[in-house]
């Protein structure tokens, strides 16, 4: 007589397990995404390497091809063509060359 209430128990213990992993896993779906820290600062009359690493969310010292990965993802997302701002794409633009060490230093070559 005891098994078959063992037996049973067990049973509903399993059951009411696998319904709260359940909710908890679609309270986990519908939950509000991760949100990430933006830099709440502006922009600096000259653009430093930490500022650059910034906007386009990489470490300081990073290879040639992350640099270029993080520009082409920054820049599809901020494109002028795509609805986005032509200061921001200037100021993602200068972020790759100031990475790279292309500076732009004088005037422009019109």
């Amino acid at each position: 007589m005891a098994t078959p209430l063992m037996a049973g128990l067990a049973v509903a213990a399993a059951a009411y397990a696998g319904r709260y992993g359940i909710q908890a896993w679609q309270a986990f779906k519908a939950g509000p995404p991760r949100l990430r820290k933006f830099y709440e600062g502006g922009f600096q009359p000259t653009m430093t390497r930490r500022e650059a690493a910034l906007i386009l969310g990489v470490r300081e010292r990073i290879p040639t091809d992350k640099i270029k990965e993080a520009h082409r993802r920054v820049m599809v997302a901020n494109h002028p063509d795509a609805g986005g701002s032509h200061y921001l794409a200037s100021k993602i633009n200068e972020a790759k060359d100031v990475l790279l060490g292309k500076t732009k230093e004088g005037g422009s070559a019109f």
